[in-house]
């Protein structure tokens, strides 16, 4: 019997056939509620066989600190940024993780926010709700540019959704698909610059690396088109908030829509909570019953396989 810390919420609070499946496999497991920061991590490391985890920060030091128990990480979710998986890798811990399970509620989300923005839904009902009858002028989505970065399972999924709108899409990723992008008419940029200069709604969906980074900064953003919008449902650290906030504030960035923050929870003074024509929201991107489900039992699958001695569904590090 292994044991397991199990840290993500959305896993605990959504019911699902994934439940049943934890309580019935045997194991001890041992719930917090994360995301964790690195030093309840470390409080913790060292009693436990297997993390099945969100977002908490798996650092070196944790993972230094979990051995030499520790045998697997399994991610619920596709990013890894929050796990030094070269670390895991150097001390033959498995990562594991799921890939093609939420990237249509994600992309459902994007477009939540979008249409948020463009019709100014959370001013109007807020006003209504106040008893008040304001009415400002919104705009169309559809003939404006839908320009994705990362043109991955949830950058696909974009590009469907904005055909359906009558956005035109333009894409940015080293890696191109040219059979999904001929069949759905996606202009190649090959430079984010290229893709700045023409989209009138900017879409994050890259992975966060050392590359991607801030990519979002001050000077990019000036090479953004005047009151283009922009969308982050990939991570808060593609985004340089200050950047961000005076944009907003000089109008030049004519609306912000995210659901993922450099620092989760965050603080009461985080600059994007009070940015004029900003909507944050926590993290709910790809928590949904459905996706949720297919997450947890993928996630839990892969967790299971390799306590078994099985071959995971999808691990991310070889050794």
């Amino acid at each position: 019997m292994a044991r397991i810390l199990l840290t993500t919420t959305s896993f605990q609070d959504t019911p699902g056939p994934h439940l049943d499946k934890l309580a019935a496999s045997g194991h001890e497991v041992v719930h917090e509620r994360g995301p964790l920061p690195e030093s309840r991590m470390l409080a913790l490391a060292g009693e436990f066989d297997a993390f099945l985890c969100g977002d908490d920060a798996i650092t070196r030091a944790v993972i230094e600190k979990s051995l030499p128990r520790l045998r697997i990480i399994a991610k619920y979710g596709i990013g890894l940024d929050k796990i030094d998986v070269a670390a895991a890798t150097a001390h033959k811990i498995a990562v594991t993780f799921t890939p093609g399970v939420n990237h249509t509620t994600v992309a459902e989300h994007s477009f939540g926010l979008l249409l948020t923005l463009v019709k100014e839904l959370d001013f109007h009902i807020n006003e209504t709700r106040a008893g008040r009858w304001t009415r400002h002028v919104g705009h169309e989505i559809a003939g404006k540019t839908l320009g994705i970065v990362g043109l991955g399972r949830i950058g696909k999924e974009m590009v469907i959704r904005g055909n359906a709108f009558g956005m035109p899409a333009v894409a940015f990723d080293t890696y191109w698909d040219e059979a999904f992008s001929s069949a759905h008419q996606v202009r190649r940029a090959h430079q984010l610059d290229e893709l700045l200069a023409v989209a009138d709604v900017v879409s994050l969906h890259t992975n966060l690396t050392p590359e991607t980074h801030g990519m979002i900064n001050a000077a990019t953003l000036q090479k953004m088109k005047p009151g283009a919008l922009l969308l982050n449902c990939g991570r808060g650290e593609l985004v340089d908030n200050a950047a961000i906030v005076a944009a907003l504030q000089s109008g030049h960035l004519g609306g912000y829509g995210t659901d993922v923050l450099d620092v989760e929870p965050p603080p009461a003074d985080h600059p994007l909570l009070h940015a004029p024509r900003c909507i944050v929201t926590p993290h709910i991107g790809s928590r949904t019953h459905e996706s949720v489900q297919r997450q947890a039992g993928m996630a839990l699958e892969n967790l299971l396989r390799f306590l078994n001695g099985q071959a995971p569904l999808a691990q991310a590090n070889k050794f």
